[in-house]
């Protein structure tokens, strides 16, 4: 029987990636250890595991695997959160990009994709949106087809729409979907310049130039030398003068501020320079 205060080991964690690494190829060597290890304690507490249990569930059913990730990597998320950050990024980004004839917008960890609408909401309202194209992209493959719906619970809707009116928009959110019963739909005249794909930000490479890329509560789950690289990658994904917006939980570091200017510092929105 599992109790509270049942827990698993820096060690044991150790072994457990090992185990996922070879069986699974996924390799979760650079994340936070302390982050990685409250959430598989989380999983073993919630789900009344040995850890036994989990490993023999983690080397023989894919399935749960898979479901063992969403637990791990999901990265909690909602339409227009932190809206003095939406707010920033209409006052100081799109000002600067309104001369651009074609705008690429990549949102790295996208989770179920509310923060994606709520940057295309966000540049339809500049009357920018038909020149821009949307790229979110996650490790989740479920989390992923839950964003490509756009279907979200009406209650959590309601708490977007406060949030929306926070960021200092004239218009209402409900301008964006179609209610039906407990769920709303986004309109598909908001999804048509989205798409959504599988990318790791531990592993994979460039993939397009962007001007801006928004990556937030993401960094946090990565050591330092993953976050490092991490940087690398979106500096090089970046094009010339092109934004980053990494919210008010992380930041550049100083070796990294060479290469960039500081837009906003309560936001964290930098302009790659050189």
């Amino acid at each position: 029987m599992h109790t509270e205060t049942d827990t698993i080991s820096y060690s044991e964690l150790t072994e457990l990636i090992t185990l996922i690494k070879n069986v699974h190829g996924f390799d979760f060597s650079d994340y936070s250890a302390a982050s990685l290890k409250r959430r598989v304690t989380r999983i073993i507490q919630l789900q009344k595991l040995t850890l036994f249990d989990l490993r023999t569930l983690l080397t023989n059913d894919p399935d749960y695997f898979e479901s063992f990730l969403i637990e791990v990597t999901v990265n909690v998320t909602e339409m227009f959160r932190d809206p003095q950050f939406y707010k920033s990024v209409s006052e100081n980004i799109i000002p600067y990009l309104r001369s651009y004839q074609r705008i690429k917008v990549w949102n790295a960890g996208c989770s179920t994709g509310e923060e994606l609408y709520s940057f295309a909401i966000l540049f339809s309202e500049e009357d920018l949106y038909e020149r821009c194209f949307f790229y979110g992209t996650d490790i989740n493959v479920d989390v992923l087809e839950h964003a490509k719906t756009g279907i979200y619970d009406l209650q959590k809707m309601r708490h977007y729409s406060e949030n929306y009116q926070k960021t200092g928009i004239m218009h209402t959110l409900s301008n964006y979907y179609t209610a039906k019963y407990d769920a709303v739909s986004i309109n598909h005249s908001l999804k048509k310049n989205v798409l959504f794909s599988v990318h790791n930000l531990a592993s994979d490479g460039v993939f397009n130039e962007f001007q801006v890329i928004s990556c937030r509560n993401v960094l946090i789950y990565f050591n330092t030398d993953l976050q490092k690289k991490v940087i690398e990658l979106f500096y090089n994904s970046l094009a010339n003068f092109g934004f980053l917006c990494l919210g008010s939980k992380e930041t550049l570091r100083s070796t990294e501020l060479s290469r960039f200017k500081v837009i906003d510092k309560k936001n964290n929105i930098y302009q790659k320079i050189g």
